[in-house]
């Protein structure tokens, strides 16, 4: 399989080096530094785009792929607010593209058990909800894709829920704690508390490696088909 690979930090890098375990060739690697590389001449080149860059490209880099008919695996996050568009387009010309605000595994077990959790904690309304995601300093989006999905999770099972938020506090808003510390991979935490006592789960990754091997599973999945995927699909 070959790959262009749209984002070439750590993550880039990581996803670069499972790919050549696999088996595969990584034959364009885009970055700030050679932007004009990133043309429909130079993707056609390749089987599947897996696109790690930033929420300030991601949205142009997508459409590029759609342009060159290629398959394109999103992991950047911050374009969710242009989804339904997106999703439009892709069906509406028989793209493909998979998306995911977390390509781990162990993340989306995790996000099954927050769904579950909530759906419990519905009814018992002496809880309150929090959330707390950390990361390292170089993620710019606020708060994370992972944490808005798990948010979403949350909203859609608790009623005295309306909206999240990371500055306002109050009994119908979700409030998210965003930090970035060093080069943390991630971790996410939802807390219910209550005078009586606090429920908590917790994912923490070690390193990218989940990451990235779930990126490189996804675009190997994605081969020969149209259409939208997610890791539902996959799992």
């Amino acid at each position: 399989m070959k790959i262009a690979l749209i984002g070439y930090g750590k993550m880039g890098k990581e996803i670069e080096a499972i790919a050549l375990k696999r088996g595969h060739e990584v034959i364009l690697k885009i970055d700030k530094d050679n932007q004009d590389e990133m043309n429909i001449v130079n993707l056609k080149k390749a089987d599947v785009a897996i696109e790690f860059s930033t929420p300030h490209t991601v949205v142009e880099n997508i459409y590029k792929c759609f342009n060159a008919h290629l398959p394109v695996v999103v992991g950047a996050t911050g374009w969710y607010d242009k989804f339904d568009e997106i999703i439009a387009h892709c069906e509406g010309n028989r793209g493909s593209l998979f998306h995911a605000t977390n390509f781990s595994v162990g993340v989306n077990l995790f996000f099954k058990l927050n769904s579950y959790l909530a759906e419990l904690m519905n009814k018992y309304e002496d809880y309150d909800i929090s959330m707390e995601e950390i990361h390292h300093i170089h993620k710019l989006d606020k708060p994370s894709g992972t944490a808005i999905s798990l948010a979403n999770q949350i909203l859609n099972k608790v009623k005295r829920k309306e909206k999240w938020s990371i500055d306002e506090k109050a009994p119908d808003t979700l409030h998210i704690v965003d930090k970035r510390e060093g080069e943390v991979p991630g971790t996410h935490i939802v807390k219910y508390h209550s005078s009586i006592d606090d429920i908590e789960i917790m994912h923490k990754a070690h390193s990218r490696k989940g990451f990235a091997l779930g990126a490189v599973i996804a675009a190997e999945f994605l081969q020969g088909k149209t259409g939208v995927y997610s890791m539902n699909d996959l799992i």
